[in-house]
């Protein structure tokens, strides 16, 4: 498997341990020196630094631009709202509001402005925080309180993905666009389960969005022996393969309730991350 090769850890439910196995798959592949890199693009709820423990040695803001308006040159033309189709500028009389929040930055209205009356300004939507875990690349984005970009950090935390490097990313859990964002340009979803019924439904609607977007993928199964079986005969008869089945493992809920990596705490699960680094071919 070529260096470059960027997996995307998601699962269409929270809390089925995705961060648990994209850490501990990060940390495993990086035991044979291989590069790696754990990209949290999560940034909603960034927790992957809870296990991996990264020593963090820079971090930058991530901005875009929004409209600003100039009001003494603004003509009251109308042509900035005319143009946005997300009403972020909304021209009523001689007035020009200005929504943030539903701004995207497309540009569109500085453009159209006849009186050059509206210019970009700043507006920090995250940072990204960048590090090392042992041997892992740690890369994380946190998205400002109250800020609604999420695609727009994942994306900017993407783009710290090495050619040289084998990159895990932490995918937030569901299958709305932070997710298409995060998974897009993936070479390999893994989608983590748990063999219950929520964890089932949710399955099926990650697995028609990566068949959608025409991506390889694998399903693991956390939490194994927990519930029923109805998981793993949805995938039998969808023909889609299991690559991991971690067991129901009291011992493991404890050292995950500590921020212990799974392999430190219990190292007979090497091999289960092993096989699983195989079975995806990056190892």
């Amino acid at each position: 498997m070529p260096d470059g090769f960027v997996i995307a850890v998601a699962s269409g439910k929270g809390g089925t341990g995705k961060t648990t196995i994209a850490a501990n798959l990060a940390q495993y592949i990086a035991t044979s020196d291989r590069p790696v890199q754990y990209l949290d693009g999560d940034v909603e709820e960034p927790n992957g630094h809870i296990f991996l423990k990264p020593k963090i040695d820079r971090s930058q803001q991530v901005t875009i631009d929004i409209p600003e308006v100039d009001l003494k040159k603004c003509i009251a033309c109308g042509k900035c709202g005319e143009i946005c189709q997300y009403s972020a500028i909304v021209c009523i009389k001689e007035n020009v509001l200005t929504f943030e929040q539903l701004c995207h930055s497309c540009g569109g209205c500085m453009r159209v402005c006849p009186a050059d009356a509206i210019k970009p300004k700043l507006l920090r939507i995250g940072d990204i925080e960048f590090g090392k875990a042992g041997n892992v690349d740690f890369i994380s984005g946190k998205l400002c309180i109250g800020n609604v970009r999420t695609p727009s950090l994942i994306k900017e935390v993407k783009k710290h993905i090495k050619k040289d490097s084998l990159a895990i990313i932490d995918v937030p859990p569901g299958t709305s666009c932070p997710v298409v964002e995060a998974i897009k340009e993936a070479n390999f979803v893994l989608l983590v389960t748990e063999p219950t019924p929520f964890g089932l439904n949710d399955l099926k609607l990650a697995v028609d969005l990566v068949r959608t977007m025409s991506l390889p993928f694998a399903v693991a199964i956390n939490r194994y022996g927990l519930g029923n079986d109805d998981v793993g005969k949805y995938c039998k008869a969808e023909e889609i393969e299991i690559v991991l089945k971690l067991p129901d493992d009291r011992r493991i809920a404890e050292a995950y309730s500590t921020g212990m990596m799974i392999i430190e705490a219990l190292p007979e699960y090497k091999n289960q991350f092993a096989a699983l680094a195989k079975a995806i071919k990056v190892s």
